[in-house]
């Protein structure tokens, strides 16, 4: 039996491209006669869903990314495993929020995430009730094309930093990602401190506050002992308000930038050796 695999960065004894046109028969043939299969980041829930039907051993392990999806199922998955994170609201729909009582609970500031996007997108700050009507609009224009769900989550102070831990196989990797304006005189106030992402400009730093990188390592670990994630980039950030905060869980990325961990090859490197070990395993 071979290793196959649809993940363009690795070279296994058999490799293919998931093509939506081609006959899933053909695929399933393949999967059926595989050892272990490896999937791309970005695969499809059809294309997992098809090689877990078929084969026993599949990289990466994603049951959670397709059974809690969205930043909503994120939450939900955050609750069940009662690992620590902001307080958060979750509303499948607009007719939902307002039965649950609308704009009555909504505090300022809170923090607005629609269900999809990553590296911040989707994502703002509340202030006042212009920016909720801003993004109920937004909420009320993707529901007409079928993308339903957001929540309102609790506005922890930061000081403009945000921790990104990856997990690679039984592996983690963590940087400090640090809001551009944090530094910078008379740009201090709420919403440039707001948005610690690299996507929006944030710089990184791996050797900040490593007591910090190890207590939110650990807290992963345990996490995906449980939930069996083996590939992505997990959000925390630890509350300014506290003298010693503990991380709190923000959001999971499986699909996430290589940039923090030393680029792409670095990264292949990282998910080639992570595979190996993998393999001897299964």
């Amino acid at each position: 039996m071979t290793i196959l695999s649809y993940n363009l960065c690795i070279e296994a004894e058999q490799n293919l491209i998931w093509n939506t046109r081609a006959k899933e028969e053909q695929h399933t043939a393949f999967l059926r006669n595989a050892r272990a299969v490896i999937l791309p980041q970005g695969c499809s829930e059809r294309l997992y869903r098809l090689s877990c039907e078929n084969c026993h051993a599949v990289f990466p392990d994603y049951r959670a990314r397709f059974q809690y999806p969205g930043k909503t199922g994120q939450a939900a998955l955050f609750k069940k495993h009662a690992v620590p994170h902001p307080r958060t609201n979750v509303y499948k729909d607009l007719r939902e929020w307002a039965a649950e009582g609308g704009r009555d609970v909504c505090t300022f500031p809170s923090v607005f995430k629609l269900s999809w996007g990553g590296e911040g997108s989707n994502v703002a700050l509340l202030q006042k009730e212009s920016d909720l009507n801003h993004w109920l609009k937004k909420a009320a224009d993707s529901e007409e094309t079928g993308q339903k769900g957001f929540l309102i989550q609790e506005y922890i102070p930061a000081d403009g930093r945000s921790l990104r831990v990856v997990v690679i196989g039984e592996r983690y990797y963590s940087y400090w990602r640090i809001a551009p304006t944090k530094h910078k005189e008379g740009q201090q106030d709420l919403a440039e401190r707001f948005y610690s992402n690299l996507a929006k400009g944030a710089e990184i730093d791996r050797n900040f506050m490593p007591e910090r990188q190890e207590a939110a390592v650990q807290a992963l670990r345990s996490f995906c002992q449980q939930t069996h994630i083996n590939l992505a980039g997990v959000d925390f950030i630890f509350s300014e308000e506290e003298t010693e905060p503990e991380p709190l869980f923000l959001e999971i990325n499986y699909c996430f930038r290589c940039k923090g961990i030393g680029g792409h090859d670095k990264y292949v490197g990282y998910l080639t050796d992570a595979i190996r070990e993998w393999l001897r395993m299964v």
